[in-house]
């Protein structure tokens, strides 16, 4: 007797947040089932239309809209950013330069020369 494998599935969220984009800008067809792994590997691989017009144009989800704008999604809190933003949006803040989103790179770029500098440190100690 030969046992058929279950195909495993996850929700439209988990899936969104995989793909990168905005749930509840997905089509609702897309919202309301499930995602199998083939199905999301064959999104990432050919993505359709929807899919390339959200990457390109959003709204984006927060995570997205933080690393475009090269701060942390709490500097985008901070900042008063709260909500899903496209393109065009981020665009706009980005030239405007407001003074919390020069801070927040400041800030962002400091964590990363620390993590560099802990990385260091911690490899030195492993070959000593």
């Amino acid at each position: 007797m030969k046992s058929q494998a279950s195909t495993q599935t996850m929700k439209a969220a988990t899936a969104a947040k995989k793909l990168g984009v905005y749930l509840p800008a997905t089509p609702a067809e897309f919202q309301e089932g499930a995602v199998s792994r083939a199905e999301l590997s064959e999104l990432q691989a050919n993505p359709p239309v929807w899919l390339r017009t959200l990457r390109e144009t959003g709204p984006h989800p927060r995570p997205v809209v933080a690393a475009k704008l090269g701060v942390s999604i709490a500097g985008l809190a901070r900042g008063g950013v709260s909500e899903a933003l496209t393109t065009e949006q981020i665009e706009a803040i980005k030239d405007a330069k407001p003074e919390w989103l020069e801070k927040e790179r400041a800030v962002q770029a400091e964590v990363r020369k620390e993590t560099v500098r802990i990385k260091k440190r911690d490899a030195e100690r492993t070959e000593s």
